[in-house]
């Protein structure tokens, strides 16, 4: 399920390659993978969804959230976003979870106030307090 934090961010859980060329049809630009190679049985490698993305004519970023989200992360993410220009940004990972925050942070760090954050996350049903002492 796609859960949209505005009109240019969007996260949900993971996705498979065949799904790719769907979402350009949606107007996705940008994909960011936040689920390290391996991290579940069955999942698809980084390098199946960046061929599929390239296939789809969608720029793909590989930003592996492995132990909470760090300061590198979130510079990648604002770098993904930033990469993306006008267009559309899925960010995935096993449930959503990680991208949101992961998102909300990117923004937060470019200067979108702490309440315009708080709110996007809660409107699309995630919860802010694991990062709350970070926004």
């Amino acid at each position: 399920m796609i859960r949209r934090l505005d009109d240019r961010t969007l996260v949900s859980g993971q996705i498979a390659p065949e799904d790719v060329a769907g979402l350009a049809e949606q107007g996705i630009t940008m994909l960011v993978n936040n689920r390290p190679d391996g991290e579940e049985a069955g999942q698809p490698m980084a390098a199946d969804l960046e061929a599929a993305a390239e296939a789809a004519g969608i720029a793909y970023r590989h930003v592996p959230i492995i132990r909470g989200i760090g300061p590198a992360d979130v510079e990648a993410m604002q770098e993904a976003i930033g990469a993306a220009g006008e267009g559309k940004v899925l960010a995935f990972c096993r449930s959503g979870m990680r991208s949101a925050l992961a998102s909300a942070l990117a923004q937060r760090g470019q200067g979108v106030a702490r309440e315009e954050v708080e709110q996007k996350l809660t409107a699309a049903g995630f919860d802010s307090g694991p990062i709350s002492h970070l926004l």
